[in-house]
């Protein structure tokens, strides 16, 4: 319950600007990119600067609020959907990339600074920042420090943990901290690592100092054409079995490749079964051989063609039409649920015939188009929101594709976290014991447990999640 004099006491902090109350605006913040859920805060909060995040918790605090921190609102699991919290605390507007330091190839930014705003920052050193989502010209640094975000080259350069030397945090109290810094291998625990990924339970990431990394002196980007998805997987494993490790090597089958098609006209064949996109980098000397070895191995998989961007350009306009795809995917269904599972990767070809029986036997479409390199899967399930049987059947099509990702050794999720969309999916990989650990870890920094309530643990006892949003998409 929000208390009624606690908006104003907001206003007093951030400005007038600086807190939304009304019903139309309010729902603008009613769930992330897992449009499935979907709830609305009573007040979200704009805050400007940490002083004032600190401010905004301490009064929070006080008040014995429950809370829910957000960033651009891109994730996929439903991470900043306000469950008994009824103040939502947006970074959006916390926007300074405060230092680059190229001769220490390190930079320090605000959390809501757009991910991609850090590598334009970093060029003119001959810098950027890896990790590199699809989202990344609209995601900001906070969100990926949330959810431990990837992105297509997660299979050579890691996720957003390998880059994040420190975190400044607001805790649930107000109490600023600053964990890690500009220095490498800080001794002690790896606090830094533990809050990277800890999906807002913590308290407020507001800065974040970020390793960047030197531009590869070249690229080869090539793009391979099979009849079969099969074809294409058996691919990817034999590209890595070879001893290279490639860049990024994305896959996109033939429902994806139509819709990207349709929207940015790139040449993408329509007919075909699956397309790999296979990024080389390094010394420039050495990437032809690479190329080479990489086409024969896609010809010994009967690869129908393959080709190489002949220019930046060409390389720019392949990367635009694979980052877009999930934009495209709005040509093929009113609503679309992306799912997030991880396989090993010898067992694509297993989890995506799993993946197509169960759209034919919940009668649903689903695409696929995800990073085959590190067997991070998105399938995308095609639906229309506004029928409810079409949302039960998407709901339990999306728990059975991740109930099969485990089974076959693998995870319930690469990159996009738990959220609300995976809770009842936890006890699949984790025993009771390990979820009274975490949580018990989790209070240290949130004793009362008011930071993003109802996220990433199963009741305890229960053996269907009841802790839900208060409406579902056509429910």
């Amino acid at each position: 319950m929000l208390p009624p004099k606690v908006p104003d006491q907001l206003r007093q902090i951030v400005g007038l600007d600086g807190v939304i109350t009304h019903d139309s605006e309010l729902r603008v913040y009613d769930c992330d990119g897992y449009t499935l859920e979907k709830s609305t805060p009573q007040v979200v909060v704009l805050p400007r600067t940490t002083g004032e995040v600190a401010a905004v918790l301490r009064l929070l605090h006080r008040e014995q609020v429950a809370f829910v921190p957000r960033g651009a609102g891109t994730g996929l699991s439903g991470g900043c959907l306000p469950l008994a919290a009824p103040v939502m605390v947006c970074t959006s507007r916390m926007t300074r990339i405060l230092a680059v330091d190229f001769a220490n190839r390190r930079a320090t930014v605000e959390a809501g600074v757009v991910n991609l705003a850090v590598t334009n920052a970093a060029k003119g050193g001959r810098l950027y920042y890896a990790p590199d989502p699809s989202s990344q010209t609209a995601c900001t640094i906070g969100g990926n420090v949330a959810e431990n975000s990837g992105g297509p080259h997660t299979l050579k350069y890691g996720v957003t943990t390998n880059h994040v030397l420190g975190v400044e945090l607001v805790l649930p109290n107000g109490e600023v901290v600053q964990l890690g810094g500009p220095m490498e291998d800080v001794p002690g625990y790896d606090l830094v690592g533990l809050t990277v990924g800890s999906e807002g339970t913590f308290g407020v990431v507001t800065q974040a100092t970020l390793r960047l990394i030197r531009r590869p002196q070249a690229w080869k980007t090539l793009l391979a054409i099979f009849e079969s998805v099969d074809d294409a997987t058996q691919t990817v494993s034999g590209i890595v079995a070879a001893g290279i490790v490639p860049a990024a090597l994305e896959m996109m089958d033939q429902l994806i490749v139509a819709a990207v098609e349709a929207a940015y006209h790139f040449g993408f064949p329509t007919d075909a079964g699956a397309v790999l996109i296979i990024e080389l980098d390094g010394l420039a000397a050495g990437l032809e051989p690479q190329a080479q070895r990489v086409i024969e191995i896609c010809r010994v998989n009967r690869a129908r063609e393959v080709s190489v961007a002949k220019d930046e350009a060409e390389r720019a306009a392949l990367w635009k039409s694979r980052k877009r795809a999930f934009g495209a995917v709005g040509r093929l269904a009113p609503s679309y649920c992306t799912q997030d599972g991880v396989v090993p990767r010898t067992k694509l070809p297993d989890i995506l015939r799993v993946i197509s029986k169960i759209g034919r036997r919940y009668r649903l479409r689903i695409a696929n188009v995800f990073h085959a390199g590190d067997g991070n899967i998105h399938p995308i399930i095609l639906y229309d929101e506004r029928d409810a049987d079409q949302v039960e059947r998407v709901l339990n099509a999306g728990r059975e594709i991740l109930e099969a990702c485990v089974a076959l050794g693998g995870s319930i999720t690469g990159e996009h976290g738990i959220g609300v969309e995976k809770i009842q999916q936890m006890p699949l990989l984790f025993s009771p014991t390990d979820l009274l650990v975490m949580q018990q870890l989790r209070r240290v920094f949130d004793p009362k447990q008011r930071c993003n309530p109802g996220k990433i643990f199963p009741t305890p006892g229960v053996c269907v999640e009841t802790t839900r949003p208060k409406r579902r998409a056509a429910v």
